[in-house]
């Protein structure tokens, strides 16, 4: 049985699991034992080993701190606050609570750095007043997935640890270029709330009636966390790994002065940590000894070589790569995709000259948008769960949504200055 065969099985091995609905981790495991059940010479401990170096690295210690930093910020009321804060901003944009949604998304993006984490949480808190408001349910719920679509953008996103970790690429950097396409997305997504709304004439009004400046009293501490982790990194206080474990002395300081931590709330977020970095991690691991298959059977090296080959234009080869990431992102968790593909996308991009913080914004931004996709958007199964919104109604109110994820995906692609003006510009 030849090379190329054997890694085909065990692709395909991984697929029919992946949509046998398995757990992520467990397909990309299936996958990998299959490439090495079919080659005795090489011995299982290496499948053992790949997987344990997959979680070993340095710069992935930053999820666990970020992922716990952003729970007790939800324990502690910093949520609330930020939520009251957005609810004050928006009063008299139309649209009313949309706009709330996707403003508290991109302002909570730089503290959970979980978009399902956002998505679940805001479809517990925003979507039940909105319809009280007179907002539909499958608006509601999609305008709550689409929004927490920006969380993975704005610093810290999780992904972007993972992305900088695998691509070698400064994870400082790509923290400061997601505020481009993190702003883009929520300015589009606003504008396009507020046109449904007027047109369908939801309400714009809400009950809050306290001043700005009280409101941004209460907020300014919280909100402040991505200026001191985007700071210290660029001053070189600490490093990105570092800024992990100060954004969650930063958060305890925050649950201290707002005084509405208590023993059983930290007990409650120490267990949702630990729970959301296995999971992160499971799959980390599972994907580095899939990705070290494709290593040593030369897949990233044939395909730059197949692609440079066949396609002159760097343009074209962005298309294609599109194109090709957001039919993988419709039926593959974001994270899994990222650690097999990374290492193939990466050496073809660099060898067109484009820029490493351009493309790693765009391939994140598509795993986003897959996220959000059927048949197995991980983001849209979040929010209907929580919201008990129909899948097939979800799917069809958010048809104008993809069309805005589609425009804002070319301006990524095409158009650097969204990604990299920040970066130049601290930098």
């Amino acid at each position: 049985m030849t090379a190329g065969t054997i890694v085909s099985l065990a692709a395909t091995v991984m697929l029919i699991t992946l949509f046998l609905k398995m757990p992520v981790f467990i397909s990309v495991l299936a996958g990998s034992f299959t490439y090495f059940l079919l080659h005795p010479e090489l011995p299982a401990q290496i499948m053992a080993q790949r997987v344990i170096a997959g979680v070993e690295s340095i710069p992935l210690l930053a999820i666990p701190f970020f992922v716990c930093s952003g729970v007790i910020m939800n324990y502690s009321g910093v949520t609330a606050r930020i939520m009251r804060f957005c609810e004050v901003c928006m009063r008299k944009v139309p649209g009313g609570l949309a706009q709330v949604n996707v403003l508290l998304s991109t302002l909570m993006g730089g503290l959970s750095g979980s978009s399902l984490a956002d998505a679940a949480m805001e479809a517990k808190m925003l979507v039940p007043a909105m319809e009280k408001n007179g907002f539909s349910k499958e608006f509601s719920s999609v305008v709550t997935a689409a929004s927490a679509m920006i969380t993975p953008l704005i610093p810290p996103g999780i992904a972007m640890i993972i992305y900088g970790s695998i691509a070698n690429v400064s994870i400082g950097k790509l923290f400061v270029a997601g505020i481009g396409p993190g702003l883009l997305l929520c300015i589009t997504m606003m504008l396009l709330c507020g046109s449904i709304s007027l047109k369908r004439g939801y309400s714009s009004e809400m009950t809050e009636d306290i001043s700005f400046l009280a409101a941004l009293k209460d907020a300014i501490l919280p909100l402040l966390l991505p200026v001191v982790i985007i700071g210290g990194i660029r001053l070189g206080i600490f490093t990105p790994t570092e800024a992990g474990a100060v954004a969650i002395i930063y958060a305890v300081m925050l649950s201290l002065v707002f005084r509405e931590f208590t023993w059983g709330k930290m007990w409650q977020s120490m267990k949702e940590t630990v729970l959301t970095t296995s999971s992160i991690m499971l799959i980390v691991g599972a994907a580095s000894a899939f990705a070290w298959v494709l290593t040593r059977e030369r897949i990233p090296q044939t395909l730059t070589e197949l692609i440079i080959s066949n396609v002159s234009n760097k343009y074209v080869f962005l298309l294609i790569v599109n194109v090709f990431l957001l039919f993988v992102g419709m039926f593959i968790e974001g994270n899994a995709s990222m650690i097999v593909l990374v290492p193939l996308f990466v050496p073809v991009a660099r060898a067109y000259g484009i820029d490493d913080i351009q493309f790693a914004m765009m391939f994140i931004f598509n795993m986003a948008i897959g996220s959000l996709s059927p048949p197995m958007g991980t983001l849209m199964f979040v929010t209907c769960g929580v919201t008990k919104c129909k899948i097939a109604a979800f799917i069809k109110e958010a048809v104008p949504f993809y069309l805005v994820l589609l425009v804002c995906l070319i301006l990524l692609t095409f158009f650097p200055f969204f990604s990299l003006t920040l970066v130049n510009l601290i930098y």
